[in-house]
C-alpha cells in the first residue's frame, strides 16, 4: 500500500464501480458490492486488494498471489488463485492506470496562495489556483482554473498557462503558452533562448531568440529537461506527449501528437518529429530533419537523416533496425575470427 504520509487515498470502490470504470468484465464475482481498499503489485496484495496481471513474466506472481482482485487478460482466466475476482480486458495495464488514478487521483489546486509568494497585480488567475511559498509569477500571465504552482517556481511575464496543470518546484517558464491538464516537474526550464549564433572566426554574434515554445493539452514535461524558445518560428510540443527527464529540445523543434521522449534524449533545432513517435534512452537527432509518424528510433541511436513514417532505426549513424542488427552480428563474429 502507498505511504500514507505521501499519498491521499480515495475509495473504497466496488466490484460494479471498479468494472464501470475501467470498461472491464467482472469474471468470478459472485456479488458485485464487495469492494477493494487498494491498489498494489501482486506480490504484496491482500484480500481486499487490486492488483494487475500484464507480462506472462511474472505468472508464477499472479498464480501465487493472495490479491482479492486483478485486471487479467482472457487467456489467463483459467490460471488465477481460486476465489480472486477478475477483470477481464485485453489491456490490463491500462485498466490498472484507471482504477489506480480513481484510488489516487492527480493532485487539483486548493486555491491558497502563500504570503510568502511573489505575484505580479497584473496577472490573472483563475478559480482554485494554489501558489505555494517561494513562487514568482511575473506580469500579465494567465493562469488557469485549478493549476498549481509550487515552492520557488518562477512564471515569466506574459506566459499562459491552462487549467488543471501542475508547475514543479523550481521550474521556471518563459515565453510560452501552455494547455490544460499539462505536469511540468521540479526543475524543468521550458521558454528560455535557444542555442542561435552566426559563427565566424571574429567572434559568434548572438542571433535573437522571438519565437515562443506551445505546448498543447494533456503533456508531461520530466524533471530538469529544457525546452527552449524559437528563433523565429515557434517550438511546438503536440497535445498528449510525454517527455522524460533530462530531455533537451532545441529551438524550432516540431513535436506531434503523443510522443514519448525518453531520458538523455537530444533533439537539435528546427527537427520535425510526427505523431507518436518514440524515442529512447539518449538517442541524438541532429537538426533540421523529418521523422515521420510512428517512428521509433532505439536507444543511444544517433540519427543523421530523415526517418520515414512506421520506421524503425538503430546505430550511430542510425540505420533500420534490422540492418543494424546485422552489422552488431557481423562485427561480433570478425572479433572472434580475430581472437
Amino acid at each position: 500500500m502507498a505511504d500514507a504520509r505521501f499519498f491521499s487515498r480515495k475509495g473504497p470502490f466496488s466490484v460494479a464501480e471498479i468494472a464501470a470504470l475501467t470498461e472491464t468484465t467482472p469474471v468470478n464475482a459472485p456479488d458485485e458490492t464487495r469492494v477493494f481498499q487498494d491498489v498494489s503489485p501482486l506480490q504484496n496484495a491482500g484480500g481486499d486488494i487490486l492488483s494487475f496481471f500484464d507480462n506472462r513474466k511474472y505468472l508464477d506472481a499472479f498464480v501465487s498471489s493472495k490479491a482479492g482482485a486483478c485486471f487479467v487478460r482472457p487467456e489467463f482466466v483459467e490460471r488465477a488463485p481460486e476465489g480472486m475476482v477478475l477483470f477481464v480486458t485485453k489491456d490490463p495495464y491500462r485498466a490498472y492506470a484507471k482504477a489506480a488514478t480513481a484510488f489516487y487521483p492527480f493532485e487539483t489546486g486548493t486555491g491558497i496562495i502563500s504570503d510568502h509568494a511573489v505575484i505580479d497585480p497584473s496577472a490573472k488567475l483563475g478559480k482554485g489556483v494554489q501558489v505555494d511559498a517561494g513562487a514568482v509569477i511575473g506580469a500579465n500571465c494567465e493562469i488557469g482554473d485549478g493549476t498549481i504552482i509550487a515552492s520557488n517556481a518562477v512564471i515569466g511575464d506574459g506566459v499562459v498557462i491552462g487549467a488543471g496543470c501542475k508547475v514543479g518546484a523550481n521550474a521556471s517558464i518563459s515565453h510560452s503558452l501552455i494547455g490544460n491538464l499539462c505536469l511540468i516537474y521540479p526543475g524543468a526550464r521550458i521558454g528560455q533562448d535557444g542555442f542561435g549564433f552566426a559563427m565566424g572566426p571574429q567572434g559568434h554574434a548572438k542571433v535573437p531568440q522571438l519565437g515562443r515554445v506551445v505546448i498543447g493539452n494533456d503533456v508531461e514535461v520530466g524533471s530538469n529537461s529544457t525546452i527552449d524558445r524559437g528563433a523565429g518560428p515557434d517550438t511546438v510540443i503536440g497535445n498528449g506527449c510525454r517527455i522524460d527527464n533530462l530531455v533537451q529540445i532545441g529551438h524550432n523543434v516540431e513535436l506531434g501528437m503523443g510522443c514519448v521522449v525518453v531520458s538523455q534524449v537530444g533533439i537539435s533545432g528546427s527537427t520535425k518529429i510526427g505523431n507518436f513517435v518514440v524515442l529512447a534512452g539518449q538517442a541524438g537527432i541532429t537538426g533540421h530533419l523529418e521523422i515521420g509518424d510512428g517512428a521509433k528510433v532505439a536507444a543511444q541511436s544517433g540519427v543523421m537523416k530523415n526517418v520515414g513514417p512506421g520506421e524503425t532505426v538503430g546505430g550511430s549513424p542510425a540505420v533500420p533496425v534490422m540492418e543494424y542488427h546485422k552489422q552488431t552480428v557481423a562485427l561480433s563474429r570478425l572479433i572472434r575470427k580475430k581472437k
